[in-house]
This record gives structure tokens, C-alpha cells and sequence, in this order.
């Protein structure tokens, strides 16, 4: 929880100060997964343009913007940038994609925004990807 893999590690969570993960999950299939997500997100950061980038770092930077409104400018433009992603990929597969790269675009872009941009992707895939994720690691 809280934890965005982009390396093909498995997340978890701790217990008791150790690592507690879901023995459903296969190591090899998460690598697999994490390994086509890698390739997809090269191409993609390729493709983003520094004005989405900087637009979103300077919301981040707004400090009258709430959690919720912050999280709302990361989901318009990934959707945005969704929209031009060619139609044989999986729409939540390119969002989520999308999502990661644009959070270390944007924590490459301004280093002390990481935390902050961090919990906000994580809230954001949480919200509108877990289904996806779920249902990509069971098949």
C-alpha cells in the first residue's frame, strides 16, 4: 500500500517491521507485468511534453489547491494524454502508465515535490486503476 512499482519488485506492506506479501501473487508474473509496463513507459516519456509537465508541477506548487484538486489536474492529463495513445493498447493500461511516468517527470522536473506527487499518483491509481491492476496481476 502506498507503493508504486515501476522495476519488477513486488510491492507490500510491513508487519511488524517485515515485509508482508500477498502469496497469490507470482513473482514471475509481476516481473512480467513490470517488465511491459517499463518498455511502454520509455515510449511514452518520449512523448510527453514539457508543458504538461510543467503545468502539473506548477498545481503542485499551488498550495491553495486541495489533495482533491491536485489529484483532479493528475487525472485531466492523463486522460488527456490517454487520449492520444493509439487504440490497440488498453485504455487503463496506457493511465496507468501514463500516471508513473508523468510523477518522475515531474519529480525530476522539481526533486522537492517527490513525496507530494508520490501520495498523489498513488491516490489517484488507487481511486481509478486498482480494478485494473487487480485484475491484470490475477490473469
Amino acid at each position: 500500500d502506498a507503493e508504486l512499482q515501476t522495476d519488477g519488485n513486488r510491492s507490500g506492506h510491513m508487519q511488524n517491521g517485515e515485509p508482508v506479501f500477498d502469496p497469490q501473487v507470482h513473482d514471475e508474473v509481476v516481473r512480467i507485468i513490470a517488465a511491459q509496463l517499463a518498455e511502454i513507459g520509455d515510449q511514452f516519456d518520449r512523448e510527453i511534453k514539457a508543458r504538461v509537465v510543467n503545468d502539473l508541477v506548477q498545481h503542485f506548487l499551488n498550495e491553495n489547491l486541495s489533495r482533491e484538486e491536485i489529484t483532479r489536474h493528475m487525472s485531466e492529463a492523463v486522460e488527456g494524454l490517454a487520449r492520444a495513445i493509439p487504440s490497440d493498447m488498453e485504455q487503463e493500461k496506457a493511465m496507468l502508465v501514463l500516471a508513473m511516468v508523468l510523477t518522475k517527470k515531474i519529480a525530476n522536473t522539481m526533486p522537492s515535490l517527490l513525496h507530494h506527487v508520490f501520495s498523489t499518483t498513488v491516490n489517484y491509481i488507487s481511486q481509478q486503476l486498482h480494478n485494473y491492476i487487480a485484475r491484470m496481476v490475477s490473469a
